[in-house]
């Protein structure tokens, strides 16, 4: 490994334990953002696509993204040295102590999405309050709340607003200090003493759906799988990527992920993709939203 590598990952390490020390479980990433640790139940490319592995790491291995995370220094630390490429960390979001979740303000979106959130502020009668804020290498911000321990909020994607997307249960934040391809995330000047502030309550219902009706429920969820699938095998050339991508993102939104990814995989692959393609689209996706998640996955 490269002098400037190790250097990297020794930084990640020693910024990923300091943050466990503040009770906020986190996994190594790599400079793509993604878990640096590889699942350990994927197939190889060359061999058929096996059925779905629903594992949260029950099996005691690691690779199982988000469901590795630990505020354990000595796990952290296997962790990392399972993975000595990594050179960021990720912190897991709707975990107890802090059951933290993410205001991700992304910038490359048509809308000022920070003007949303505050228009959002008005409309609901809510104040945005100060708070760990985390600067993005492209020019966007991450929000720190905390949440109640009994309400699961959900990633979403532009759900609240364009441009704004939420890390909740099952997804995570790219931690400050992580080296990214894109650049080093950092913490924006006078909020690194600030500890997570609880969101408001306002801003907590918009952020939570309604519970949905059980058998209804169980019904619609197998119909949307089948129907975000079909969607993927009707694209054309030059829309492949571009419908998987929609696709796989509604599907993590919707608590789908670990049920039909593979199926949306296969998919893209009978429409002319690579394996390797629509797993990265997929990745990609899931990093983005952050779903209930898996992911194996985003910030």
């Amino acid at each position: 490994m490269a002098t400037t590598d190790r250097h990297s990952a020794t930084l990640a390490l020693a910024h990923a334990l300091s943050a466990a020390e503040r009770g906020l479980p986190v996994i190594p990433l790599s400079r793509t953002k993604l878990p640096a640790l590889p699942s350990p139940h994927r197939a190889p490319l060359q061999e058929a696509p096996a059925a779905p592995v629903l594992c949260r790491g029950e099996c005691g291995r690691t690779g199982h993204g988000v469901h590795d995370a630990s505020t354990d220094p000595a796990v952290v630390r296997a962790l990392f040295a399972a993975a000595p490429w990594a050179t960021g960390y990720g912190i897991a979001c709707g975990r107890p102590p802090h059951h933290l979740i993410g205001i991700d303000l992304d910038t490359k979106s048509e809308t000022d999405s920070t003007a949303a959130l505050k228009h959002l502020a008005l409309q609901h009668l809510f104040t945005i309050p100060e708070t760990v804020t985390v600067l993005t290498p492209s020019g966007g911000r991450h929000l720190w709340l905390t949440g109640p321990p009994d309400v699961v909020v959900p990633n979403s994607a532009s759900r609240l607003a364009p441009g704004i997307d939420i890390r909740g249960a099952g997804g995570y934040l790219v931690g400050p200090g992580s080296l990214t391809v894109h650049g080093i995330y950092r913490l924006a000047p006078g909020t690194a003493q600030l500890a997570p502030a609880p969101v408001p309550h306002t801003l907590l219902r918009l952020l939570t759906p309604p519970a949905a009706r059980s058998t209804h429920h169980l019904t619609s969820r197998s119909a949307h799988g089948s129907g975000l699938v079909q969607f993927v095998l009707a694209a054309h050339e030059g829309q492949r990527n571009t419908r998987l991508f929609w696709a796989a993102c509604r599907a993590y939104e919707n608590g789908l992920g670990d049920e039909v990814t593979d199926l949306l995989c296969d998919a893209a692959v009978r429409t002319g993709l690579t394996e390797h393609e629509a797993r990265a689209t997929i990745a990609s996706a899931a990093r983005l939203t952050m779903a209930p998640l898996r992911p194996d996955q985003a910030g």
